[in-house]
């Protein structure tokens, strides 16, 4: 640690764990409660898991003087969303025996697992292990799942993506046996606690989570700017990657009331070759773990680094400490952020289908989809692999001609959706409530209802077949990474949320605050006037985030701070 001011408490408990051990351990045993200490609570995270409580029980349980509900949330490390079907079907036991008897999709191409007791938190990590996964680095202030375009008609690019992604997954993967020890019964040689050593961490590991994504031109599926540090493949004319712009600075965070704090869009900082994509990230990484703010987490992230160094000073000290000289950006276009639905032939002949997930919870739905039951089955025949997507749906991947009736037979036996509505099909909403503990709002159980009013609203006026990015989280924290999307609603308070209006439809601007604390009927009549509007009024082929700022709804938002500048109603409908 550089940083000459007072640390903040999560140094102090990351620095007395001793590489993540704290008192997990003895915890794990503790039996009067479900519950773990605070600071091991930090710490866990670390492991992949966070510590929750069913917040629909808290009321009861309180009056009966009842201990909370508490469970653990634990999200898989799995490098680019793509998982064997035998991992697959593990995963969902795990599920089943251990959990909620639910799989959540996460925005970061991995599984989350959830109401998972104490008591079964060791016994499901060694199912995990068995299954070749892990959730070691899937949180906690370290470089967290890598993810990358999955674009099955990218094969040949997707291949040496996927390289590049698992390259920087491993190399940036904390060193410390603290997890097998944990977890796995692995023994701890007694006095060689000296000897471990984080070679890119170090004992106090990063100021905050970091973020690592790779697109793949036109695509922006992983919504590349939102990220600490990004990579967007640039493809030679044989369509093989020669190289990568590398974005640095992107962040969807923020808090309520606090305008130091705000949501980045990356900075586009040069490009770099193909084999040098590692070293670029170690560089990056190290930079921020010297640079970044240690005393205070809320201006902790990349992108508060890059407010403060400037981007000349990031790119000079990365160059340095990588020994590569970046290049020029070079050109490249994205022409949405969402997945691409059905059907797609893959360069080796092969089939792949994506299946729209609805906020990517994969449950049996009484009279609906049956994703538990239908997702196992095909499992159970399916040769190739699964691919999850960082908008919470899934392609079952690799399926021979041959095989694809008994795909599609599958799939309607048990009500999979191949399709939605084109609204619904581009949106997405974070957990929220009962279990995070951060949620003001709901999100999740919420957005489904609210995207059929608003489905209604658009048919009323001609829209029905016009894509519109929309996107909800239960507080700013940004998840679903809403900052992006061109409808935004932010849970502020109980049943109210704010509206923000103008992202861009690729994903590469962030929208503006339009209206504060609106509720269910409030969201409605706000927006309804406006897709009036835009019908009238909108261009040729003109997406709805474009109109809104060139109607003079919302100002244009830059970047950084500039995001609470200029807030409000600038039109009414």
């Amino acid at each position: 640690m550089t940083d000459t001011k007072e640390p903040s408490r999560n140094e102090r408990i990351k620095e007395a764990s001793e590489y993540l051990r704290g008192t997990l351990a003895e915890g794990l045993r503790e039996e009067i409660t479900g519950a773990i200490i605070e600071d091991d609570a930090q710490l866990v995270k670390f492991h992949g898991m966070y510590l929750q409580d069913d917040r629909d029980l808290r009321a009861e349980r309180g009056k009966k003087k009842m201990e909370k509900a508490f469970a653990f949330m634990i999200r898989l490390r799995i490098p680019g969303g793509v998982c064997s079907p035998g991992q697959f079907l593990r995963v969902q036991n795990i599920a089943q025996s251990y959990g909620n008897h639910t799989m959540r999709l996460t925005t970061r191409q991995t599984f989350q697992l959830h109401g998972i007791i104490k008591s079964n938190l060791k016994a499901t990590m060694r199912e995990i292990d068995k299954a070749l996964l892990t959730t070691i680095a899937a949180c906690g202030d370290v470089n967290r799942n890598v993810i990358c375009n999955n674009n099955p008609m990218q094969s040949a690019a997707h291949a040496q993506v996927y390289a590049t992604t698992r390259a920087i997954s491993d190399h940036l993967l904390p060193q410390t046996p603290a997890y097998r020890e944990i977890w796995l019964d692995g023994e701890r040689i007694v006095g060689g606690e000296e000897e471990v050593v984080e070679p890119i961490y170090g004992k106090f590991y990063l100021p905050r989570k970091f973020k690592v994504a790779i697109a793949v031109p036109p695509s922006n599926d992983i919504d590349v700017f939102a990220h600490d540090l990004g990579f967007i493949a640039i493809r030679d004319d044989n369509g093989d990657v020669e190289g990568y712009n590398v974005t640095v600075g992107g962040g969807m965070g923020m808090t309520h009331g606090q305008p130091n704090t705000y949501p980045r869009t990356a900075d586009v900082m040069g490009f770099c070759k193909y084999d040098e994509a590692v070293r670029v990230a170690e560089a990056v990484v190290t930079v921020q773990r010297d640079w970044g703010d240690r005393s205070d987490r809320s201006h902790a992230r990349l992108k508060y680094t890059l407010e403060d160094h400037g981007l000349d000073n990031f790119r000079a000290e990365v160059e340095k400490r990588s020994g590569i000289k970046l290049g020029a950006p070079r050109p490249f276009t994205f022409d949405g952020n969402g997945d691409q639905f059905g059907w797609t032939d893959g360069a080796d002949g092969n089939g792949h289908l994506t299946l729209f997930v609805q906020n990517g919870r994969i449950r049996d739905i009484p009279g609906g989809p049956q994703w538990m039951t239908g997702l196992r089955k095909i499992a159970e025949m399916h040769k190739g692999d699964f691919r999850l997507t960082a908008n919470q749906n899934i392609i079952i991947s690799g399926v021979p001609p041959e095989q694809r009736w008994d795909i599609d037979k599958l799939v309607a036996q048990y009500k999979l959706t191949r399709d939605a509505s084109p609204l619904r099909k581009n949106s997405m909403a974070c957990v929220a409530l009962p279990t995070c503990g951060l949620a003001l709002a709901e999100s999740e159980r919420y957005l489904p209802d609210l995207v059929t009013e608003l489905e209604e609203r658009l048919a009323s006026h001609g829209l029905s077949d016009t894509e519109i990015v929309i996107r909800m989280t239960g507080c700013p924290n940004g998840c679903a990474r809403p900052y992006i999307a061109e409808i935004a609603l932010v849970g502020k308070n109980p049943g109210k949320y704010n509206l923000y209006l103008g992202g861009a439809f690729d994903g590469s601007r962030m929208g503006k605050l339009y209206a504060e604390d609106l509720d269910n009927k409030g969201i409605v009549d706000t927006l309804d006037p406006i897709f009036a509007a835009y019908m009238a009024e909108r261009q040729d082929r003109e997406h709805f985030g474009d109109y809104t700022i060139r109607a003079g709804f919302v100002a244009p938002t830059s970047n950084g701070a500039d995001f609470h500048a200029n807030t409000g109603v600038k039109r009414k409908a």
